[in-house]
């Protein structure tokens, strides 16, 4: 993998575990020439992921819409800058930018990433790994909400397995490098129901 991108929060949340790990994930990336791409803000876990890449001499590419540049809240000393006019943009250039995913914790719009790469990879957009780094816990709820849906019939298993999950960075990084797509597709066929 050349390079990831990282979505997560704008806040640093309750406990200095997540900008620990977050600040390490960019150090990690650096160490390993694995170019971080995320969403180009230096407020919260955001700015603690460039700041780790950065301090370890890698390279940073933020994706900001226009209207987050104008809030002051861009990151000063990245590689690369890209503005964008909105956020589904933002998105669909931090795809085009990476070779694979890891979320980390967050709020809404961290979910919303996620989920609209891990749809588009369900959906055959994309083959690129997905992974949740499972910080303290803080995804366990999500996890066993995923499940209900197999559970339920509304999510096959093998779309389940698409979502790669460890509290592990480096166990994280190398699951991803191990993946490998499914190839069947999503839409249930009449024989199945």
């Amino acid at each position: 993998m050349k390079s990831i991108t990282v979505f997560c929060g704008s806040s640093f949340g309750s406990d200095d575990i997540y900008k620990e790990q977050a600040t390490l994930l960019g150090q990690i990336l650096a160490k390993q020439d694995i170019q971080l791409v995320y969403g180009g803000a230096d407020v919260g876990l955001m700015g603690a992921v460039a700041d780790g890449a950065l301090n370890a001499d890698g390279k940073v590419i933020g994706v900001l819409p226009h209207f987050l540049q104008s809030k002051e809240i861009a990151h000063k000393l990245l590689t690369e800058l890209v503005l964008v006019e909105t956020m589904h943009e933002r998105k669909t250039r931090m795809n085009e930018l990476c070779d694979g995913v890891i979320v980390l914790p967050g709020g809404y719009g961290t979910l919303e990433e996620f989920f609209e790469m891990i749809t588009w990879a369900q959906l055959g957009l994309h083959q690129k790994p997905i992974g949740l780094l499972n910080i303290n816990g803080f995804y366990d709820d999500l996890i066993r909400m995923v499940q209900t849906m197999v559970d339920k019939g509304f999510l096959k298993q093998i779309n389940r397995e698409m979502l790669l999950i460890s509290d592990s960075i480096e166990e994280l990084l190398e699951m991803m490098r191990n993946y490998k797509a499914p190839t069947v597709g999503k839409w249930i066929s009449k024989e199945e129901v």
